[in-house]
C-alpha cells in the first residue's frame, strides 16, 4: 500500500509539531543562557542541547519514519505520546490547564492515530 492513510498523515503532523516545539524550545533557552545570566551554565546548555535533540529526533521520526511509511517509526512516536501525558497532566495540575489540556489533546490524538487499524496497515501491511 503506497498511499498514506489520513491517520498517518495527522500522526506525522503531530509527530512534527512535537519536534518544531522542542527544537524551538532548545533554541530560546540556549538564546536565553547566552545572553542572560543563568544560574548554572551548564545545566542551561545541557537543557538548551537535550530539547534541541529531541526536537530533532522527533523531527526525523516524523519525516524519515512515518512520512516515509517506516515500520520503526511507529515506536517512538508512540513513545513520545506517552512521555508527552505525564506532562500534560503535571501542567494540569500544577494550576496551568491553558496548556495542560490542550497538551492531553495532542497526545491523545498523536496515540490514537498512531494506534489505529489505518495507520496499523499503512505501516505493516497485511502482515
Amino acid at each position: 500500500m503506497n498511499r498514506r492513510p489520513l491517520t498517518l498523515m495527522i500522526a506525522v503532523v503531530v509527530v512534527a509539531l512535537e519536534g518544531l516545539v522542542a527544537l524551538g524550545l532548545g533554541v530560546f533557552v540556549a538564546v536565553e543562557a547566552l545572553t542572560g545570566k543563568p544560574d548554572d551554565m551548564t545545566t542551561a546548555v545541557a537543557e538548551a542541547a537535550f530539547a534541541a535533540l529531541v526536537g530533532a529526533g522527533l523531527l526525523w521520526v516524523a519525516w524519515g519514519g512515518l512520512f516515509k511509511m517506516e515500520r520503526w517509526g511507529r515506536a517512538p512516536g508512540v513513545l513520545a505520546q506517552i512521555f508527552v501525558a505525564p506532562v500534560a497532566v503535571t501542567l494540569i495540575q500544577s494550576g496551568q490547564p491553558q496548556l495542560g489540556i490542550p497538551l492531553t489533546v495532542v497526545a491523545l490524538t498523536g496515540l490514537v492515530t498512531l494506534l489505529v487499524p489505518p495507520t496499523t496497515h499503512a505501516l505493516y501491511g497485511d502482515g
